[in-house]
């Protein structure tokens, strides 16, 4: 099995450039890029990417090294990647693309430490369509495999929903061998550790929900997000430093989407409340230590886990309430449309 982690840099300088075409709108670079990949599929393997916009595989997403359906890298000829590559890329900022192709290349360090194991495959990710690409209907499309899973929806030219959006790292950081010390989600824990260690006193113990941090993220890969109310301190509580610090943790979540994607999201967290939105945290508070963390606004909720492995195995999602696959909006549409 051979994956050239160099590869990524290449790819990376490519994508950049991408950023000085703002003329044409993201949605019109997905189809754009999606239908290009599409047309490089033979019959069968067109078959197995493509799925109609109401199919129930929409919702069948996961993070786990599992079975998958739609079309994975390892059955692309080196043509076939490079597109699915601008596809992939077409949704994502430079810097989240690099995270996103460094999660596949994690397979790999797993594949070696665990003693050539089949089910690590960093081209086990898998490609899925649903609905035809275009720069104005309706279609979503997904790019899932082991600690990856990005759903993307477009309705009428835009970009309706952007979640789930799911992205771990095992091992959170490689410990030895020539990719020592790599650390692909490493700003979702230093900030937020940051951020906990700012509380004091009663704040401290408010956002401190639990000594003994979940075995998972809670909401797991559910076709609808459901975590109860929101838990530890709201922004509103929080001095100036904190709530500048919650933000640019937020941040981080957003700008793995292309810059306008993340500022759509950003803008929609203020339209909520920034003042409802909550930090909370469970487990250890030192590096090294098992912990979890949530983020939770009116809208939308962001968890992040690190406590298999020894406390070096991150997931992190970001969940929207009412919106995920779009579902809210485009029944919205539906109904009046309809009338």
């Amino acid at each position: 099995m051979k994956y050239r982690f160099f590869v990524f840099v290449f790819l990376f300088v490519i994508v950049a450039g991408m950023g000085a075409h703002l003329e044409r709108s993201i949605v019109a670079d997905m189809a754009v890029s999606g239908s290009a990949f599409l047309a490089s599929l033979p019959a069968h393997q067109h078959q197995s990417a493509t799925f109609s916009l109401g199919d129930e595989e929409r919702f069948n997403w996961h993070y786990i090294p599992r079975s998958r359906k739609g079309i994975p890298l390892k059955d692309l000829t080196p043509a076939q990647r490079k597109l699915a590559h601008a596809f992939l890329a077409s949704g994502l900022s430079p810097g989240g693309y690099i995270k996103a192709t460094q999660i596949m290349f994690l397979e790999e360090l797993l594949y070696q430490v665990e003693g050539n194991r089949a089910r690590r495959d960093p081209d086990a990710y898998f490609f899925s369509v649903f609905g035809q690409p275009s720069e104005t209907g309706t279609w979503g499309w997904r790019v899932e495999g082991h600690h990856l899973s990005l759903n993307f929806t477009t309705h009428d030219g835009k970009l309706i929903s952007a979640t789930p959006s799911f992205w771990g790292a095992n091992p959170a950081v490689a410990k030895g061998g020539p990719q020592a010390g790599l650390r692909v989600l490493a700003t979702e824990e230093l900030l937020a550790r940051r951020l906990l260690h700012s509380f004091q006193a009663d704040k401290r113990k408010k956002v401190m929900i639990d000594v003994e941090a979940p075995r998972d993220i809670i909401t797991r890969a559910s076709r609808k997000a459901e975590i109860g109310s929101p838990l530890g301190v709201a922004m509103k509580e929080m001095t100036k430093e904190q709530a500048q610090l919650l933000m640019g943790l937020l941040e981080v979540y957003a700008q793995r989407l292309r810059r306008q994607l993340a500022d759509v999201e950003l803008k929609k967290l203020h339209g909520a409340g920034l003042d409802k939105i909550h930090f909370a945290w469970a487990g250890g508070s030192e590096a090294g230590q098992p912990h979890y963390y949530r983020i939770q606004g009116p809208t939308f909720v962001v968890e992040y886990d690190n406590i298999q492995d020894n406390a070096n195995h991150i997931h992190s999602v970001w969940r929207n309430f009412e919106n995920d696959f779009g579902v809210d909006l485009l029944k919205e549409h539906y109904k009046t449309s309809h009338q």
